[in-house]
């Protein structure tokens, strides 16, 4: 590289989570860098980040004694405020400590004295266990304490500990558990040099040619694949990724893309079924094996569904890092004559929702009934929980779970249509049968449920919002078991295609 290249390197400042993208893809690294605007926003990782501003809060709240290292005033100062807490011999624990070395400035969560001379990190993350990227992070973070002369003793992942139960509000002592992970990262520390200097010469050079692959995805969604796979042929109309539970991928190791290529004999039976639907465009139609099935399911029926929120930091005294906590419910209740009434269940009010769950879920479903759910081992789980909770309300909520058949394997065994293109999700299967949108309702899917439920529950929403997303809520629920419904009666033949 020649002086003039060093000196444009230079400017390019890097970051442990720079050096991760520049692992996942060189050529994401440089359009971050040169072309931000070829971007697509990134809503979920924009909540992603939220979650982890909460949760570092809350990590660095548990050590009164700790100091802050504020980036107010440019990190170059906050470099110089590093220095002078460890020269002068603060404890610690330091907090987002930073650290400069040839150009990488690091931040560490959490910088802590283990014995006289050496340290310990702790880099802290949302997520339940360690994950492949955070060892990148660590060995970014090591790799720079070392170059700055200190004595790296340990260095873990923070993470959250899905035992901990929240025993008294606002105690999160022990939510979190340490997984020390210094040994494993040995080589990746070593190897930083190379891969810094690297880093930088791809900055320092023209947009890589990198295909569109797997590394799109893995371990961040990729916020330019649509910038770059904007001028690829288009592939195939059934490309074989369509069958189900990986199906495809040993065909695109032999070349092959297209489904319509294959042949029914070289698949198994489900896979083969998916092609013949595919090819001829006729559904696959088990009536006879879902009418079967159905038969033997008892009355009334009660098609159930839940929507849940699962925060990292527990919310409630009782409740568990990512536990479903059920805040809606809706019900179909059907009778032997063929008598259908709604019934619903949604609390906003952003207190513990569980025990006026439980209760109306118990005044509502028949004693006898049996419940329907679309991959009920989700409601079952749901139900357990709330008995678990509610010894009064026990019996019949066991009760309920030991009672509840599952539509999806039905579904998979008896139905197939070439526009589920390989998923037997609800909403894959839904406009196969029937024209219900949810493109038209405001709250679309799970995940803008727990969206919609989170600003309802804020006391700052406006009170005309609060009730156009709790009408939302209740809309998108509903349309959830109702749907249920018309695929039973199209899988047994009680409906029309």
């Amino acid at each position: 590289m020649t002086s003039v290249q060093t000196s444009q390197v230079r400017r390019f400042g890097l970051s442990k989570s720079k050096l991760t993208t520049f692992e996942q893809c060189p050529r994401r690294l440089w359009q971050q860098t040169h072309a931000p605007e070829r971007g697509e926003v990134d809503e979920e990782q924009q909540a992603r980040m939220a979650v982890g501003h909460t949760v570092g809060d809350i990590a660095c709240g548990l050590f009164p004694d700790g100091v802050m290292v504020d980036a107010d005033e440019g990190l170059n100062v906050s470099v110089e405020t590093t220095r002078h807490l460890i020269e002068e011999g603060h404890p610690g624990p330091i907090f987002e400590a930073t650290f400069e070395h040839d150009g990488v400035l690091i931040r560490a969560d959490v910088l802590s004295r283990d014995g006289r001379d050496g340290w310990h990190m702790a880099e802290v993350k949302s997520s339940a266990r360690v994950k492949d990227y955070h060892l990148g992070d660590l060995a970014t973070q090591v790799w720079v304490l070392g170059k700055a002369g200190l004595k790296v003793s340990g260095a873990a992942i923070r993470h959250i500990d899905t035992s901990f139960v929240l025993e008294r509000e606002g105690d999160f002592a022990g939510l979190f558990a340490d997984t020390d992970c210094l040994a494993q990262i040995a080589d990746a520390v070593e190897a930083r040099t190379q891969l810094v200097a690297d880093a930088r010469a791809v900055l320092a050079g023209d947009e890589p040619d990198i295909v569109p692959g797997d590394q799109c995805d893995s371990p961040f969604a990729c916020e330019f694949r649509a910038w770059c796979t904007r001028e690829q042929p288009p592939g195939p109309e059934w490309p074989v990724d369509i069958l189900p539970r990986g199906g495809g991928a040993k065909w695109r190791e032999r070349g092959i893309d297209n489904l319509l290529d294959l042949e029914a004999e070289a698949l198994s039976p489900l896979h083969a079924r998916v092609l013949e639907a595919t090819r001829t465009g006729k559904p696959f139609h088990d009536m006879e094996g879902a009418r079967s099935t159905m038969a033997q399911w008892g009355w009334p029926r009660a098609w159930l569904d839940f929507e849940t929120i699962n925060p990292a930091i527990p919310r409630w005294v009782g409740t568990r890092p990512y536990q479903q906590v059920p805040f809606q419910f809706s019900l179909h209740l059907e009778r032997s004559g063929g008598t259908i009434t709604h019934h619903e269940f949604l609390d906003t009010s952003g207190a513990d929702p569980r025990r006026r769950c439980a209760e109306a879920l118990v005044a509502m479903i028949p004693e006898d009934a049996t419940i329907v759910a679309y991959f009920a081992s989700f409601e079952r789980g749901v139900l357990r929980e709330l008995a678990s909770q509610f010894p009064d309300l026990a019996e019949r909520l066991m009760a309920m779970a030991n009672r509840t058949e599952d539509l999806l394997p039905i579904a998979r065994a008896c139905w197939y249509h070439r526009d589920q293109r390989g998923s037997w999700s609800i909403k894959a299967v839904l406009p196969t049968i029937a024209a219900l949108d949810y493109e038209a309702l405001e709250v679309k899917h799970g995940g803008m449920a727990q969206d919609a439920w989170i600003e309802a529950t804020d006391p700052s929403t406006d009170p005309v919002r609060k009730w156009a997303l709790e009408e939302g809520l209740k809309a998108y629920c509903q349309q959830d078991t109702w749907a249920m419904v018309l695929l039973a009666r199209q899988f047994s033949g009680q409906g029309s295609n």
